[in-house]
């Protein structure tokens, strides 16, 4: 390909060799739970207590958890690709920062953050959250909830990233189902304005077909020879599939 930006997005796939759950897999978090019971604006009206305990557990798991090779390699990738990669998620893990990438923007926000369903100010969080815990902005008291984006409400970003999908000369989508909108729509958008499309994941997403190339095979593995294979590393990593 020739040097260019790159706009990358990452799925749950990515942080599940992390210890993280996917959502969409047999086995998945939305196999156990109903998502308009957890995910929803009006899940949280109804029972704030099952939503702000199925958060905390999620945070706890999340702290715990450490980035794998593909974490890794991605923050390598952004420090040494001189046009600049953008870095987009749709999880609400930290992984990425821990591994070193210092610029992510979560479209659906981060578990380690806190907002006030009152006000809307947000704040770093740590630790489990309750129905007594208060806003420090303005001191409604149980409003707090996780600063993730729920189905039904916008997700962050999306004007930037219509920019930098404009202007990208490669999109690379890893480990997402492609079932999700807007972010399944963006391999189309990018490759709308002459973008180089390349899907990596454990088995095609259902967007498959819109990509120009596809690696199958798990992130850990695959990520990192696909950015060696960019920065010169080693001999070259074609894509297949």
């Amino acid at each position: 390909m020739q040097p260019g930006p790159i706009v990358i997005l990452t799925g749950a796939g990515i942080s599940a060799e992390s210890g993280l759950g996917t959502f969409r897999d047999a086995g998945g978090i939305w196999s156990k739970y109903d998502l308009a019971d957890v995910a929803t604006p009006q899940g949280y009206a109804a029972d704030p207590g099952l939503v702000l305990s199925f958060y905390n557990a999620r945070r706890a798991n999340a702290a715990a958890a450490r980035p794998n090779p593909a974490h890794r390699a991605l923050a390598r990738l952004a420090a040494g690709w001189a046009p600049g990669v953008t870095l987009i998620t749709q999880n609400i893990d930290a992984l990425h920062e821990t591994a070193g990438h210092r610029d992510v923007w979560h479209m659906h926000g981060r578990l380690d953050r806190a907002q006030c369903a009152a006000c809307g100010h947000t704040w770093p969080w740590t630790g489990d959250m309750t129905r007594a815990d208060g806003c420090p902005t303005c001191a409604a008291v149980g409003r707090v909830r996780p600063d993730v984006v729920w189905f039904g409400e916008v997700p962050y970003h999306l004007d930037e990233i219509a920019a930098v999908l404009a202007r990208a000369a490669m999109f690379v989508a890893i480990g997402t189902s492609g079932t999700v909108y807007p972010a399944a729509g963006f391999v189309a958008e990018a490759a709308r304005h002459g973008a180089r499309t390349l899907e990596i994941n454990l088995e095609p997403s259902e967007v498959s077909r819109l990509f120009d190339d596809r690696i199958l095979g798990t992130a850990s593995e695959a990520v990192p020879r696909w950015v060696d294979s960019l920065l010169g590393v080693g001999g070259p990593q074609g894509p297949h599939g």
